[in-house]
C-alpha cells in the first residue's frame, strides 16, 4: 500500500531532510548499491512530507485538497503536473485532478485541451497567459473558474453512457449539448465524449459555423462565459442562410452593438425567467436572396424574438430607420 505523506512544521522535515543528506556522503564511499537506495527512501519519504507541508488551512488534509487549494491560489495560470505532485505528496496527483474535475465539478483544464482550443480559435495564448503552443502539454494544467459546478457530477455521468454509443463524434456532442440546452459544459467533457481525440474541437466548431446550431463561447459571441465552457443557447438551428457567417464577422458585429438588440435593447444580462428572449441573433439587412454579404455593414444583432418578429412581418423598414 503506498504511503501517505504526513504534514509537519515545514523547517523540522528541512532539518530532517537536511541530516539525511549530510549522512548521505558516507554510503557514498562506503555502501553497496542497495544500502545506498535503501538510506534515500526516508529522505523520498521526508521531501514529499515537505511538499504537503508546504499548503496549511482547513482544507490541506487530503492530496485532492491541497491541489485544489494550490490551484485555487493561482487561478486561470498554468501550472506544471510537478508543482501539484509537490503539494500533493504522492505521485498519481493527476487522478486526484480528474477526481475534483468529474466529481467535485471544478473547471480544471488540461493543456492538451487548452491547445486545441487554441487551434480552433476559441481561446488565445494571451488570455491564458500562455508563452507558446509547445508549453500546453499534457502536464499542466489551470483552473479556469474558481465556482464549483455542483451539477457536472450528473453530465459526467450522461457523457460516460453517450460515449459507449455507436453515435459519431460529431453526434455525441450535439446530443450532449442539446440534453443541457442553456447550461454550459466543459470542452473536457466534450474531448471525453470523442475519445479524448483533439477531433472534438473541429467537430464542435463546425456544429456552430457550418451547421448553424447557435453554441456560444467566450471567443464567439458570449464574452462573459469562462474559458473552456460552451453553451448552447437554444435547441433550434439557425436558418440556412444564417450559417455560413465567419465568427470574426460575428463578433464584430456584436461587438459594434455592444451585445445588446438593436431592436429591444435586450442583452443577456437582461435575462430573467421565463423570458421567450434567449439569445441574440445575427439579421441580413440585405437578404442573401437580394445579393446581401455576410459583412459587418449588412448584419445587425436582434434578440431571437425581435428577429422573428421583422422576419413574420417583413418589418426591414424598421430596420432601415434603426440603422440610417
Amino acid at each position: 500500500m503506498a504511503r501517505r505523506s504526513k504534514q509537519s512544521i515545514p523547517e523540522k522535515l528541512r532539518n530532517e531532510l537536511l541530516e539525511l543528506i549530510v549522512d548521505f556522503e558516507h554510503k557514498l564511499l562506503d555502501e553497496s548499491l542497495r544500502d545506498q537506495v535503501k538510506a534515500l527512501v526516508p529522505a523520498n519519504h521526508i521531501l514529499r512530507d515537505l511538499g504537503s507541508s508546504l499548503v496549511v488551512g482547513d482544507n490541506s488534509n487530503s492530496a485532492r485538497d491541497r491541489i485544489l487549494s494550490y490551484l485555487a491560489k493561482y487561478p486561470r495560470q498554468i501550472i506544471h503536473g510537478d508543482e501539484l505532485m509537490v503539494v500533493a505528496g504522492i505521485s498519481e496527483y493527476a487522478r486526484r485532478i480528474r477526481e475534483l474535475r468529474v466529481e467535485f465539478g471544478w473547471a480544471v483544464l488540461s493543456g492538451k485541451l487548452l491547445k486545441e482550443m487554441i487551434e480552433q480559435n476559441e481561446v488565445t495564448l494571451e488570455e491564458l497567459g500562455a508563452d507558446s503552443l509547445q508549453s500546453l502539454k499534457t502536464d499542466v494544467y489551470t483552473l479556469i473558474n474558481t465556482v464549483q459546478d455542483k451539477e457536472s457530477a450528473h453530465r459526467w455521468n450522461e457523457a460516460n453512457e453517450l460515449r459507449k454509443s455507436k453515435l459519431s463524434v460529431k453526434d455525441k456532442i450535439l446530443q450532449h449539448l442539446r440534453t443541457n440546452v442553456g447550461r454550459a459544459v466543459s470542452g473536457e467533457e466534450l474531448r471525453y465524449l470523442a475519445n479524448d481525440s483533439k477531433e472534438w474541437a473541429r467537430r464542435t466548431r463546425e456544429l456552430r459555423t457550418e451547421e448553424g446550431w447557435p453554441i456560444a463561447t467566450k471567443n464567439s459571441g458570449r464574452p462573459e462565459l469562462p474559458v473552456g465552457a460552451y453553451l448552447l443557447e437554444e435547441d433550434r438551428q439557425a436558418k440556412v442562410h444564417d450559417r455560413k457567417i465567419p465568427d470574426p464577422v460575428r463578433v464584430k458585429v456584436l461587438e459594434r452593438d455592444k451585445h445588446s438588440c438593436r431592436m429591444c435593447g435586450w442583452n443577456h444580462d437582461l435575462k430573467k425567467a421565463n423570458d421567450p428572449r434567449a439569445l441574440l441573433e445575427l439579421h441580413h439587412i440585405n437578404h442573401h436572396v437580394h445579393g446581401g454579404n455576410n459583412t459587418v455593414d449588412n448584419l445587425i444583432t436582434l434578440c431571437n424574438v425581435c428577429h422573428d418578429e421583422i422576419h413574420r412581418n417583413n418589418q426591414d423598414d424598421i430596420l432601415i430607420k434603426l440603422i440610417s
